[in-house]
């Protein structure tokens, strides 16, 4: 996946947040931070496979950083 993602930790369950940026309310979540980069990975492709099939447009990746 060429989009940023964020990665965080969540204090109030001990989980990790990824979300994707530039595609919006792209986020999910896992108990370890590779499990929310794969978690959200799945959840990016989904949303873009949404996008398309909806019409709408994908935003091209900016192409920043891989993780933050």
């Amino acid at each position: 996946m060429k989009y940023e993602v964020i990665l965080f930790g969540s204090e109030e369950d001990g989980a990790y947040i990824a979300e994707v940026p530039e595609l919006p309310g792209c986020m999910a979540d896992g108990a370890t931070a590779k499990d929310a980069l794969q978690n959200v990975e799945v959840v990016a492709a989904e949303w873009i496979e949404t996008a398309v099939s909806l019409g709408r447009e994908v935003p091209v990746p900016k192409g920043r950083l891989r993780y933050a």
